[in-house]
């Protein structure tokens, strides 16, 4: 008989089987409902404001798809699946609305790659900002209902703007909050080609309309502009950026990760939400991502500063993992590392809780 023979042995989460392995029905190979999931995965299929390569709005699907690849015994976390883990269905006229905002924002995109005039694309540019609204608003009060019923709430996009929803839903919740961002770009441009919804823009409008979060603290950036790095300068001190130039010097210095990961972490309050941006790691680990730049972040530094959040007491309430792009074939690599990250930051989030 083979290693692989799971006849009367151990299925994947390390259950006696009695000869067959149970069903796998959902994310991560499970059979959870969101009722009984203390997890509750909500995925946002949407790329209306896409300046770079295309496919983010499949990645909640495909990282769906790798999760049952997953082995949900983990070294460093244990066993999370064990609190219940289910993903939500998709929110009712997302998708027509999302092929709607698609087709606006990539005209107003080609208005601007062209040189074109931005009044040709002003209905354009207004019809996406209103739609990127109707999605902001929709995932609010979803986050909202997952978090009055008392559970983790981890949204997967699409692109970067789809967090700004779930982050107000937290922020009203948590005054004070701090938001950890993991990305290569700050995302602070007051708009971006004149989308007020930018996945370029979503720092600005946290920072901007969302006064209870007290800090935003950065991590792996290493593409703005003049204005960005402005804005970081004269926030005084509520925006933190540790910029992949500096930890990358810092390391070659011969400074410790783990010394610099405590670093990150102690800037927070001791309530965080965590927003992650797939182009903060290395290109290699997220070839397809629409935007990817050199440089970045490892998978091991990045969990080395969830860890360092754990491990400093603060609390992560909520997050989201966005920009995953699965590549013309549907899946492979990108779907596959975002997945594993996915019950990573599962598992730091309920580790942070206690649970």
């Amino acid at each position: 008989m083979g290693d692989d023979d799971l006849s009367g042995g151990q299925g994947r989460n390390g259950e006696e089987l009695d000869g067959s392995e149970p069903p796998e029905a959902g994310v991560f190979g499970l059979g959870d409902t969101v009722a009984e999931a203390r997890v509750v995965i909500v995925p946002v299929p949407w790329e209306a404001t896409a300046t770079g390569g295309q496919g983010t709005a499949a990645g909640p699907a495909a990282i769906a798809t790798a999760s049952t690849q997953v082995d949900l015994f983990d070294v460093e976390l244990g066993e999370p699946w064990r609190a219940g883990i289910a993903q939500a269905p998709v929110l009712a006229q997302l998708e027509q609305r999302a092929r709607q905002a698609r087709d606006h924002g990539q005209r107003v995109v080609a208005a601007f790659d062209e040189g074109r005039p931005t009044a040709e694309v002003a209905a354009d540019v207004a019809c996406t900002n209103e739609l990127t609204q109707w999605l902001a608003e929709q995932i609010e009060s979803e986050t909202d209902r997952w978090l009055e019923a008392g559970k983790l709430v981890a949204l997967v996009g699409g692109d970067h703007s789809v967090a700004f929803g779930s982050l107000g839903a937290h922020a009203a919740r948590h005054p004070g909050m701090g938001v950890l961002q993991f990305d290569a770009h700050a995302d602070l441009r007051v708009a971006y080609q004149g989308l007020i919804g930018s996945h370029a823009s979503v720092m600005h409008r946290v920072m901007d309309e969302l006064p209870q979060v007290s800090r935003l603290v950065s991590v792996g950036v290493r593409d703005l502009c003049l204005q960005e790095h402005r804005g970081i300068v004269d926030s005084g001190g509520r925006i933190v950026a540790f910029f992949d130039a500096d930890i990358a010097a810092q390391v070659l210095k011969g400074e410790s990760f783990c010394g610099i990961a405590e670093q990150i972490a102690d800037e927070l309050p001791e309530q965080v939400y965590v927003t992650f941006d797939i182009d903060a790691l290395e290109p290699s680990l997220c070839p397809h991502t629409g935007t990817p730049v050199p440089g970045g972040l490892s998978f091991h530094q990045a969990l080395a500063i969830l860890d360092a959040l754990c491990r400093s007491g603060r609390r992560i309430v909520g997050f989201d993992l966005c920009e995953v792009a699965p590549g013309s074939g549907g899946g492979g690599w990108d779907a596959s590392v975002g997945a594993r990250l996915l019950y990573k930051l599962i598992g730091y989030a309920l580790r942070s809780q206690r649970v």
